[in-house]
């Protein structure tokens, strides 16, 4: 009997699979089909990590809201909040994304290109695909005061991000000022989405880690097993009920991976937290095996956001089976490029999951 999880972003998932008497791992091909069909599957999953806090919903009726209808109390919702998980393991999935010093995504690279250690101590690796699969995304458009002249910047990224998305991708759409609302629920039409974002208007403080928090929640009911946030934003919060601690703890530990374009234009920020704004957005797509694309010139976050939208769409998925079994604390990964490719690459990537025996 296996046991494989998949580290999308953070959250293991673990399925068991029968497979027989044969001792030896699956043909590609089979893998293929159970990774696209069960793999990511939730179960025997069993118990909670103890070294990451769990982040309980403040009891404010007055927090993030749905335009459909306030975030109902995440109480109401039961068992389905985010949980730090801790599965068992046999066999680790891992996504990576890599590109060129032009944050280019780089495709080209082969099964050899590769280095996993988990620890110390190299793996090797058993699986290895590149295959393109369609991605649930949840997209928080800031419309605060802080963007009221970056607006049309922000509209014209949507657009290019668009122009390279895949049409089978599921889309939420967020926005977020004093609060987060969704504008749209799970919907494939781009022209449906781009309506609702492009009409919206901005004004008000910034509650940022409330939306992300609200997307994690949307995103629970996704169609598809791979998941991504996309921010557009300057990083700035001063109205969010969440915490930075709090959200890094939940994202690092959920199956979505967070990308970010950030706008800043000047060296001199107005406020204290658009000083941060950097620094926030970087510490939450981190943590998740994404990443924060800077800009200082607005004209160049169209581009950035179709850069974005390419790397979420051409990943390496690698798989390997831990020489080192016991244990339930946190293991680190680290992957290396071994590729001679000039000029150098880089590899984003989640580094690292709670197992659990």
């Amino acid at each position: 009997m296996m046991n494989i999880a998949l580290l999308a972003a953070g959250d293991l998932v673990s399925k068991t699979m029968k497979i027989g008497l044969i001792p030896t791992l699956p043909t590609s091909s089979q893998f293929l089909a159970w990774f696209a069909s069960a793999i990511f599957l939730v179960g025997y999953v069993r118990g909670q990590s103890a070294d990451r806090p769990e982040v309980l919903p403040p009891n404010d009726s007055n927090g993030p809201t749905s335009m459909r209808n306030p975030i109902e109390s995440e109480e109401a919702r039961g068992p389905h909040k985010p949980r730090p998980l801790r599965v068992d393991v046999d066999l680790v999935l891992l996504p990576v994304t890599v590109s060129d010093p032009m944050n280019h995504a780089v495709t080209s690279l082969k099964k050899e290109d590769f280095a996993i250690y988990e620890g110390n101590q190299q793996q090797e690796i058993r699986y290895f695909s590149t295959e393109d699969a369609p991605i649930s995304i949840a997209i928080l458009l800031d419309v605060s005061k802080s963007m009221s002249d970056k607006i049309e910047t922000e509209r014209a990224a949507l657009v290019e991000f668009f122009n390279n998305a895949n049409p089978k991708d599921e889309y939420f759409a967020i926005a977020f000022s004093d609060r987060p609302r969704v504008l749209a629920d799970s919907t494939q039409s781009i022209d449906q989405l781009q309506g609702q974002l492009l009409s919206a208007e901005p004004g008000g403080p910034t509650a940022m880690l409330d939306a992300v928090y609200l997307a994690l929640s949307e995103l629970r009911s996704a169609r598809y097993e791979r998941k991504a946030i996309l921010i557009l934003s300057d990083g700035g919060d001063n109205a969010s009920r969440y915490k930075l601690r709090e959200i890094k703890s939940l994202v690092q530990e959920s199956d979505v991976q967070i990308y970010a374009v950030g706008l800043f234009e000047t060296f001199f920020f107005n406020t204290i937290e658009e000083r941060l704004g950097k620094v926030w957005l970087g510490g939450i797509t981190d943590v998740t095996g994404g990443r924060t694309i800077t800009v200082d010139n607005r004209g160049k976050v169209p581009e950035a956001a179709a850069t974005i939208s390419r790397a979420m769409r051409n990943q390496y998925v690698l798989g390997y089976r831990p020489t080192t079994m016991a244990g339930t604390k946190w293991r680190k990964i680290k992957v290396r490029l071994t590729s001679s490719a000039e000029p150098p690459l880089r590899a984003y990537y989640k580094q690292g999951y709670l197992p659990m025996h």
